[in-house]
């Protein structure tokens, strides 16, 4: 397992990390969330990535992260409200960080005005600045993390920590012949998932994982590590997050480290030209 620096930061984090949205605490069993933290940690992952609710382990080899926005029901608790505006925000993280609850803080699903304009108000009142963002990134939502967080990367060290790879299982095609009854999309609450793969976007997008499966035939590799991999290979993104439901998943995931060599210029090309969607930059396209 490779480590890289969060952002600009001194921190240093596993490549992959280990995200608990969907599957701890509902879609799986304690014993299964412990056997795949166990794994992960045993396969050189020191970054799990959480929301309120997990917060155990050895805390001085660990990288965990949480999130506040759905915590209570009370206007103060839930959400960004008038009360938590940006120099707010800003002004509390550096209070925790201060008080030792926290080494680092970012933003997750921030624009990039409002990272830029709370660096600036950490510039201005000596605060601490947000050192990542945290965002959604797969074959179909590239524009934020391949043109947007680069800029802020080289202009004040942001890095990119990456959830969905697989586009909430998209990209594996366990939905090229429909939404089988054991799948997220057939989950209570996922209804929006479902619409999304039986949409007629959806149905273009499951055409070209097809045409990608075949790639990583090629490749010598599965879909998901081929993905995952080509996640990696973004500048400034710091950590991808796995989302798995079993030990298996989580092994054939990790084996997308094994193929990094494989991301040569030739195959990014080629999965853009797949894909027809790579996202120009403000200079390319004034160019």
């Amino acid at each position: 397992m490779s480590h890289r620096n969060l952002g600009k930061s001194g921190l240093r984090v596993s490549c992959l990390g280990l995200g608990t949205w969907v599957t701890f605490g509902s879609q799986i069993s304690d014993q299964m969330a412990e056997n795949l933290m166990t794994l992960a940690y045993e396969n050189g992952i020191n970054l799990f990535d959480t929301a309120e609710v997990y917060a155990s382990g050895r805390r001085s080899s660990f990288v965990i992260t949480t999130k506040i926005y759905w915590g209570g029901q009370a206007e103060t608790e839930r959400g960004l409200s008038r009360k938590h505006i940006i120099e707010e925000i800003v002004r509390a993280m550096t209070f925790v960080i201060n008080q030792g609850m926290a080494m680092y803080w970012g933003t997750s699903r921030w624009s990039a005005m409002e990272i830029m304009e709370a660096y600036s108000v950490a510039r201005q009142f000596n605060l601490i600045p947000p050192v990542c963002e945290q965002a959604e990134y797969h074959y179909f939502q590239r524009d934020k993390v391949e043109v947007q967080l680069p800029e802020l990367y080289h202009k004040i060290g942001v890095g990119a920590m990456t959830w969905s790879p697989l586009a909430c299982g998209l990209i594996t095609g366990k939905y090229s012949d429909g939404v089988p009854e054991c799948s997220r999309a057939a989950m209570k609450g996922y209804q929006w998932l479902k619409e999304r793969v039986n949409s007629e976007e959806g149905r273009k997008q499951l055409a070209k994982i097809k045409e990608l499966h075949l790639l990583a035939d090629r490749l010598g590799c599965t879909a998901a590590q081929l993905a995952i991999a080509w996640c990696l290979r973004s500048e400034g993104v710091s950590s991808v997050l796995l989302g798995v439901s079993n030990t298996d998943q989580l092994l054939e995931n990790l084996g997308a480290l094994q193929i990094l060599t494989q991301m040569t210029p030739q195959t990014i090309t080629e999965i853009d030209a797949l894909l027809g969607n790579k996202p120009h930059s403000k200079k390319e396209t004034r160019a």
